[in-house]
């Protein structure tokens, strides 16, 4: 409560973008990388999910995205909204999705930009 009550400090204030540069300095030796370019995001993983997407896609890019719940749904959307053309592979909810499957459709798709499926599916569990 009490650093509730305290006064915002703002984006361009000198204090935050040191703030800032501490905390991209931390997240690149967590991921073993000396990108600059990396930041975190504020968000859900939706966000973060879209954020790739838009930096990813570009309009024709064909994409083949998996889907077995409401996440790999959520991706297609995405791709759609990016400009892609959406390769559909599909499993039922709960069920992992068909490595089969995923390989015929690399195989049918050889002009594929991406592949995206959901690491974790928490609307299902799998």
């Amino acid at each position: 409560m009490a650093a509730i009550s305290l006064p915002a400090i703002g984006y361009l204030d000198p204090v935050f973008v040191d703030m800032m540069e501490d905390l991209k300095s931390l997240l690149r030796y967590v991921f073993q990388t000396k990108n600059a370019l990396t930041f975190p995001i504020s968000g859900p993983g939706s966000v973060g999910m879209e954020y790739c997407f838009v930096n990813l896609v570009a309009p024709g890019d064909k994409v083949i995205v998996c889907r077995n719940g409401v996440f790999g749904g959520r991706m297609i959307e995405n791709v759609e909204r990016c400009g892609g053309v959406p390769v559909v592979v599909e499993d039922g909810w709960g069920e992992q999705i068909s490595s089969q499957k995923l390989d015929d459709a690399l195989k049918a798709n050889s002009d594929v930009r991406l592949v995206a499926f959901v690491h974790a599916e928490t609307s299902t569990g799998v």
